[in-house]
């Protein structure tokens, strides 16, 4: 079976760049490859047989969404079973994913969604895709750019692309894989950004020397606006055959998903790269009980709250056992490149390159 699989939501505001990224993603990568499912946007396919999605009949709209989420989640999973008897390395990239569909409902309706099909915000945020790609819209930067003349189901006006693309985001905060793709001067570098991620997902080394993880000791000075927060269980393997891994659970609630990491040290710098996967919860439950007597072994319990600033995705972690002082800030950059530290934290002190916070 197939195990190379790679599945990806790209998302983001009308009119961000999604239809000539996809084209560029296709092209890149089966030049490598891959086998690229690229997964048509499911509202658009409901618009193109005459659903009218701006109904005022509310029951009406409820159905439209229903069936919408449900056609996505078997759309994808109809493509992840094929990928898993494919005979080469797949990226499934899913134009728009599951928790866009949260942004045109409200919060209430769509909590009784998830309770009608049995979901959770957490199991289709977290579980079903390996990456999200965020490209913000042309309405937010490169408003000059922005149209609705090249697609026909595009009817919102620059104001409300801007909120959209707002909710949408908001939606996605919390993945642990969250990328943000800014408007630029030049459009082209705005897709080599998103080819950069995905290069980065499927472990580019080239790619992974261009980023960096940058982490920061905070003080919370101010209430953070929006945040979404989860629950970290850490437990970081380092054995004596010289592997180290890091298993999490990770969610709220009742409702977690599971992951492994690994670390590799690349380059003559030295670079510490982690590549992770999601695991079963079998899978981490057996790692956890067959750790070998003489591997070291450090735990975590975690309080984590994920958020947006300045087109920036932190996590801001409190450390709930053993117990910690300081909150640990983490965000992702270009190697060099500037943190745009919100006004509501107090930086203590760059932690990046300290050995003691190597495995947090």
């Amino acid at each position: 079976m197939n195990k190379n699989i790679f599945r990806i939501a790209l998302t983001g505001g009308p009119c961000a760049g999604k239809t000539t990224a996809l084209a560029q993603i296709i092209e890149r990568f089966s030049d490598l490859g891959y086998l690229v499912y690229a997964l048509p946007e499911t509202p658009t396919i409901f618009s193109n047989v005459s659903i009218n999605f701006l109904t005022p009949d509310k029951q009406y709209f409820y159905n439209i969404e229903k069936a919408v989420l449900k056609y996505q989640i078997m759309m994808e999973d109809t493509f992840l079973e094929l990928a898993r008897n494919a005979p080469k390395p797949v990226i499934i990239i899913a134009d728009r994913g599951t928790m866009d569909i949260s942004a045109y409902m409200e919060p209430t309706v769509w909590q009784a969604l998830l309770d009608e099909l049995g979901l959770s915000d957490i199991k289709l945020r977290d579980a079903r895709y390996d990456a999200v790609i965020h490209m913000v819209s042309a309405a937010i930067g490169a408003e000059q750019f922005y149209t609705t003349a090249n697609n026909s189901a595009r009817t919102e006006g620059i104001e409300l692309a801007r909120s959209l693309d707002g909710k949408i985001l908001k939606a996605w905060t919390g993945h642990p894989q969250l990328h943000i793709v800014e408007n630029n001067v030049d459009f082209d570098v705005k897709i080599k950004s998103v080819l950069h991620d995905i290069q980065r997902l499927i472990g580019d080394d080239a790619a992974n020397l261009k980023e960096e993880r940058r982490k920061l000791l905070v003080r919370l000075s101010g209430e953070i606006p929006y945040g979404v927060e989860a629950e970290i269980y850490q437990t970081y393997i380092s054995d004596t055959d010289g592997t180290s891994i890091r298993i999490r659970k990770r969610g709220l609630r009742g409702n977690y998903v599971y992951f492994m990491s690994q670390k590799h040290v690349l380059g003559e710098n030295c670079k510490t790269i982690i590549k992770e996967r999601q695991i079963s919860p079998d899978e981490y439950l057996s790692m956890l009980n067959h750790i070998r007597p003489e591997a070291e072994v450090v735990t975590h319990h975690i309080r984590r709250k994920s958020f947006i600033w300045a087109e920036q995705y932190f996590e801001l972690d409190e450390f709930l056992e053993p117990e910690g002082g300081d909150l640990l800030l983490e965000v992702r950059t270009d190697v060099g490149g500037e943190v745009k530290l919100p006004p509501f934290l107090e930086l203590i002190a760059d932690v990046t390159d300290n050995p003691e916070y190597a495995r947090l």
